[in-house]
């Protein structure tokens, strides 16, 4: 289905109003049950229509819950980045990274930070990314339990950073980054949910904590850009890119923008590629069988040497085993957009103003668009099976103009990555261990412990 972008006066005059999901509570609407279990929420959504209006306190809300529509939604003009999801976000991207921009100022963003991400670039970080790879496998002792969030967030901040920034100062920072980070997602996605305003502003212990850990990553950034600053360097990186940039008039772009576009790079980067690792983690721990695939894989492919950047391309089934961990588990589990005008999704008139929020985690679950919706099945995206699955149905990296411009570099990393410590390691869950899934702002298992077993 195409869903055109249409001017006001061309709106059918005989368009529904979508229906309203039942459950809400005075006061909070849904937002409730958005906190409470937002993940089967979500999922149910599509049983009451395409488009459903949702309460989140005071505010209407359009649910879209078909593949096609969202696929129409991301790729329609009539919709800019904004909502409750973006406006959460403002306290930690701001207002002027290319993750919340919009229209010119977002096109000529992506158009600076685009070259550090073509797929002829990417080569040039394969040593890097096979260095932290491997350093993995060696910090990791066999029978000894792995903290999956510390380690998963250290290599992901680790690789950006030596790559796109090169940080040769990232181990410190990378701790406090972890730390922070779940801080600060998880105090947002509690506010885009339950818009209490002020109440978010009162000296309370949870208040506290969030600005603490949001003060700690602005500081965080700011350290990064004065170093490279202070050392007169030039590499041919993206910062040097943010920090040689022009606006639209020619001058340099202003210290808030190349500190909200660093804070772009580095922190939603490190947290989604942080937590695919995890999911993957928790994968292989599940399904021995599939980490021995990959294992074979790798030895195929290899003859037995360490797994270079190079042999990538010929990891076809540990690519699968990554993509599908993306299907269950996506990082980027919910998104938000606003209509700009009058506009229709499916039939349903759309008000100018509106703000619409879909979920990557139903659609890709989704009975009606997976055989064996729930199942860890690497082989559904086997050439001769993939072309079974509805378009817009698996679209982890989002579609259109904000489609995620690092989407081969996090594959490359995370295939690599993937490889050395499925050829390295079989992996057990330990006593402790909490797989459950914690829902933020992204996903990732609340606290996922492994011990890895040589193989």
């Amino acid at each position: 289905m195409t869903v055109e972008s249409v001017q006001p006066e061309a709106l059918a005059p005989d368009l529904r109003e979508p229906p309203r999901a039942g459950g809400g509570v005075p006061g909070l609407g849904h937002g409730w049950k958005l906190v409470r279990d937002p993940l089967a929420f979500m999922s149910r959504l599509r049983d009451h229509g395409d488009v459903v209006r949702l309460k989140l306190g005071p505010k209407t809300v359009y649910a879209v819950t078909t593949p096609d529509l969202t696929g129409a939604l991301a790729l329609s003009n009539d919709f800019i980045i904004a909502g409750p999801l973006w406006e959460s976000l403002e306290g930690l991207l701001g207002k002027e990274g290319v993750a919340t921009a919009n229209g010119p100022r977002h096109r000529r963003q992506r158009r600076t930070i685009q070259p550090a991400f073509r797929l002829d670039a990417i080569p040039a970080y394969g040593p890097i990314m096979e260095e932290e790879a491997h350093a993995l496998t060696e910090r990791w002792k066999p029978g000894e339990t792995v903290d999956c969030t510390s380690e998963s967030f250290r290599v992901a901040v680790r690789i950006a950073a030596r790559c796109l920034l090169r940080g040769d100062y990232m181990d410190e920072r990378a701790e406090r980054l972890c730390v922070a980070l779940a801080t600060v997602f998880r105090g947002m996605y509690r506010r885009m949910v339950v818009p209490l305003g002020p109440l978010y502003k009162l000296p309370l212990p949870a208040n506290r904590e969030f600005n603490r850990a949001l003060a700690d990553l602005h500081l965080l950034v700011d350290e990064i850009v004065a170093e490279r600053r202070a050392s007169g360097q030039k590499p041919d990186d993206l910062l040097t890119a943010l920090l040689e940039a022009k606006d639209e008039n020619g001058d340099p772009i202003g210290e808030q923008e190349i500190h909200d576009q660093v804070v772009a790079i580095l922190t939603p980067g490190s947290e989604t590629v942080a937590s695919t690792i995890m999911w993957v983690l928790h994968m292989l721990a599940e399904h021995p069988e599939q980490a021995d695939r990959v294992r074979d894989e790798v030895e195929a492919v290899t003859g037995g040497r360490p797994v270079a950047f190079e042999d990538v391309r010929g990891l076809g089934h540990t690519n699968n085993v990554v993509v599908e961990a993306l299907r269950l588990r996506p990082a980027v589990w919910i998104l938000t957009r606003r209509a700009v005008r009058d506009t229709e999704l499916g039939g349903y008139r759309i008000p100018a103003g509106a703000d619409i929020v879909y979920s990557p985690y139903a659609i890709q679950r989704d009975a009606k668009s997976y055989d064996r919706n729930l199942e860890f099945d690497p082989d559904r995206w086997l050439p001769d099976r993939v072309k079974d699955i509805p378009k817009h149905a698996m679209s982890p990296f989002s579609v259109g103009n904000r489609k995620c411009p690092s989407d081969h570099f996090s594959m490359a990393q995370l295939t690599l990555i993937t490889a050395a410590l499925a050829t390295r390691y079989r992996f057990e869950q330990v006593a402790g261990s909490n797989d459950g899934t914690r829902v933020g702002i992204t996903l990732r298992p609340h606290n996922l412990l492994l011990r890895p077993v040589r193989r």
